[in-house]
């Protein structure tokens, strides 16, 4: 793997710091649902599942 592509990860992983950040993460802490969950589960699991998806998309095509 390149270097640059380490760098991409590094990036992802810092964003992925400050999105799970405890001001971001009151910030969906509040009482409205979602078909009847709360807000913050919601937001937890898609970005966590976009990390997902967005490091497969770059370990896929980029790895050599």
């Amino acid at each position: 793997m390149k270097k640059r592509h380490q760098q991409k990860l590094i990036v992802l992983s810092i964003l992925l710091l400050c999105m799970f950040n405890i001001p971001i993460l009151l910030i969906f802490n509040n009482s409205v649902t979602f078909m009847g969950f709360p807000l913050i589960y919601f937001y937890i699991f898609f970005v966590w599942i976009a990390s997902i998806v967005i490091s497969y998309i770059i370990l896929k095509k980029y790895y050599e």
